[in-house]
């Protein structure tokens, strides 16, 4: 072996750290490389999952109008259905009153019609307002007129001259009736 000398062996040292850094730098190069690409297939993969939620939404937002349109247009099909027997009795009672000269049977008939028709209004929340013997209450009844009487008491109802109903807790229509208005008699004395 040829032995070196001092001077020579300094010479190599720096070459060979040299050599050791730019290996370091190529493997460095190849890891900032490996990771520069996972990153860009994570950035690719998020932004395919942003355009998919976009779209989501957008189905959701484009389905929940049309379930919406769908129940405002069929909302009233459960209630219409429940009176759809009604109709079919009333076209029967007109059918029978050309047949018959019985006023009352047509009458019991025309109650029975009534009382389903009001079942079936009670089926879905609808509630009447009850207004005889009852004091004026301004939020469910309406006052059309006063009366004076001596027989009622004062802001009573006298009559009922259209029912009030009530859906649901809310006031659907105010029941119109007319009030009493005590009559006051004074007597002079002289």
């Amino acid at each position: 072996m040829v032995k070196k000398t001092k001077k020579e062996e300094i010479q190599e040292t720096p070459r060979s750290e040299e050599k050791v850094e730019k290996e370091q730098k190529a493997g460095g190069e190849d890891d900032l490389s490996a990771k520069l690409q996972e990153k860009e297939k994570e950035a690719t993969d998020n932004y395919d999952k942003y355009v998919r939620a976009v779209a989501e939404l957008e189905n959701y937002k484009k389905r929940a109008l049309r379930e919406r349109t769908d129940s405002i247009k069929y909302g009233n099909e459960n209630i219409i259905k429940d009176i759809l027997p009604l109709v079919d009795n009333l076209d029967r009672a007109l059918q029978h009153t050309g047949n018959s000269g019985d006023f009352e049977a047509f009458k019991e008939g025309l109650k029975m019609l009534q009382d389903q028709l009001l079942c079936t209004l009670e089926k879905h929340g609808v509630q009447k307002i009850e207004c005889a013997d009852k004091d004026f209450d301004p939020n469910v009844h309406e006052a059309m007129f006063q009366v004076d009487s001596d027989v009622h008491n004062d802001n009573k109802i006298v009559e009922e001259l259209e029912r009030g109903y009530i859906l649901n807790g809310r006031l659907l229509r105010p029941a119109k009736v007319s009030v009493c208005k005590r009559v006051k008699t004074d007597y002079c004395k002289e």
